[in-house]
């Protein structure tokens, strides 16, 4: 079995969810679980994994990286929360708790911002051949049920914002959609075609 995981998906692919679950599952059977997140995810909590699909929630350390971060020896599963803020640096220690030390590493989060970029730690973690498992969810434009891939950012009056910030808490200016509707949107292709 792999050591190693990536969980990703879009905004609303109830990643968060996913993790919660997991660490209850592992508790219920008696497995030592750790769970971390990166401390700029404050968002909901700053000592919290919360998902908005309901009253989910569970405690996490939260770390601005992973420099002076060491697992515990009797732990045999770490789950980390929202990876795509780490750095590759810190997926590199990742790497390390799950080969030399003989851990299972679960992370879960974004794979590309609204610019269709990977993020850097989402990039490292392809990179060193983490086993990846895309959690699904549909686009949210009305009507479409084609699988979303891609997110789009709004500025206030509801303009795609096209450059900026590559990490940007909140998801209330997002909208995770399917790459048709990115494209139509993002970059005015298709327009023709109606």
């Amino acid at each position: 079995m792999a050591n190693l995981h990536f969980h990703y998906g879009v905004m609303g692919s109830s990643k968060s969810a996913k993790l919660i679950i997991e660490a209850y599952n592992f508790r219920k059977k008696g497995t030592n679980i750790e769970i971390i997140k990166p401390a700029f995810d404050n968002r909901f909590s700053a000592t919290q994994i919360k998902s908005r699909a309901g009253d989910l929630a569970v405690d996490a350390n939260a770390l601005p990286n992973l420099n002076d971060y060491n697992i515990r020896p009797d732990t045999a599963v770490l789950l980390v929360d929202e990876v795509q803020f780490f750095s590759p640096a810190d997926i590199d220690k990742l790497v390390l708790i799950a080969d030399m030390q003989d851990k299972i590493v679960m992370c879960y989060g974004l794979m590309v911002d609204s610019n269709e970029q990977l993020f850097p730690a989402s990039k490292r973690l392809i990179e060193v051949g983490a086993k990846l498992h895309r959690l699904e969810s549909s686009c949210e434009i009305p009507g479409c049920m084609s699988l979303a891939t891609h997110h789009l950012r709004f500025d206030a009056s509801g303009r795609v914002i096209r450059a900026g910030e590559q990490f940007a808490l909140g998801d209330s200016n997002y909208k995770s959609v399917c790459r048709r509707h990115f494209n139509e949107m993002y970059r005015n292709i298709y327009a023709h075609e109606k």
